[in-house]
């Protein structure tokens, strides 16, 4: 339907080759991500990586399919100029009040399994609200954890082990993986997605898988920790690839 917020998702990333457009005014715009991350010790538990990731492909998403981005909603413009040119996203970490301040900010916040990401509206990278622009990117990191088994009937992203990511840059990823996922199925809805990091075998499996046409690849650009072009993520339906 070509009202269809990720339209141009799907256009530029699902087998057209469209090029990727500089931003026509010249403003960079980026998607903030927010994981709470709470001092060790303290009242609130410190989440485990993996709900951490899948929290933020969740939230990444349900911005995008809010309806308040629909072509009537009060998000419309700020979605979809985003998304026409690079679909950047900046992860931060935020505790305490500075958590709480940022839940007056217009975006969504997801909880998984204890822990929570909330992503924001997206605009100018150089003109975020001080709510956000105190907050770090970077500096803090989750060990990998053991998830256990996949559920069944949900999504499943694969993040390439073999990069070693920090939880920040890799929960850009998977919001893009979630993104391109849901744009290559026509979601207009958030489904459950399973988060689990592939390495060797397994993900020489699922990238292959992608090269086929069975699941949707994300690569990267290039700005943060990876080379341009590096594919990051993995995702499909969890029937589709490799356990």
């Amino acid at each position: 339907m070509t009202s269809y917020v990720l339209a141009p998702v799907a256009e530029r990333y699902l087998g057209r080759h469209v090029a990727i457009p500089v931003e026509a005014d010249g403003v960079v715009r980026a998607m903030p991500v927010v994981l709470r991350l709470e001092r060790p010790g303290g009242p609130v538990a410190v989440p485990n990586r993996t709900p951490v990731l899948e929290a933020a492909a969740a939230a990444a998403l349900a911005v995008c399919l809010d309806p308040r981005a629909g072509p009537d909603g009060e998000w419309h413009e700020a979605v979809t100029t985003w998304l026409v040119s690079r679909i950047r996203k900046i992860a931060r970490r935020a505790r305490g009040a500075h958590w709480d301040a940022v839940q007056e900010l217009p975006g969504v916040t997801v909880e998984v399994g204890g822990a929570q990401v909330r992503a924001l509206l997206p605009g100018p990278v150089d003109d975020v609200p001080r709510s956000v622009s105190r907050l770090q990117i970077g500096g803090t990191d989750l060990e990998p954890d053991d998830p256990g088994e996949l559920p069944l009937g949900v999504a499943v992203i694969w993040v390439n082990a073999g990069l070693r990511m920090t939880v920040g840059k890799a929960a850009a990823q998977v919001g893009h993986a979630s993104m391109l996922f849901a744009a290559a199925h026509g979601l207009t809805s958030v489904p459950g997605f399973a988060v689990r990091d592939a390495a060797g075998q397994r993900w020489a499996a699922v990238h292959a898988a992608a090269g086929r046409g069975e699941a949707v690849a994300v690569r990267d650009a290039g700005f943060t920790e990876v080379a341009p072009g590096t594919t990051t993520c993995v995702a499909g339906w969890g029937p589709t690839l490799p356990a």
